[in-house]
């Protein structure tokens, strides 16, 4: 199946904006997260489609995903 991945902020640094991945049927989120190698420690939002989803999510063909790192302020 394919899913275009986006990545936002900080996220981009050493690794792309918008990419096009290839994964097998049924792979999740933390499939994509770990190969694109986002730690724990940098991930904040997960999007699929628009919507707000969970490391557990399954992905479908034509997939989009939007991966945001964690904000920090005050």
């Amino acid at each position: 199946m394919q899913v275009t991945v986006k990545l936002f902020a900080g996220l981009r640094q050493g690794r792309f904006a918008i990419r096009e991945f290839e994964f097998a049927d049924g792979a999740g989120m933390a499939r994509i997260v770990a190969d694109i190698g986002i730690s724990d420690s940098e991930l904040g939002i997960l999007l699929c489609n628009g919507r707000h989803t969970e490391l557990s999510c399954k992905l479908e063909d034509g997939d989009v995903v939007s991966i945001f790192p964690k904000i920090g302020g005050g």
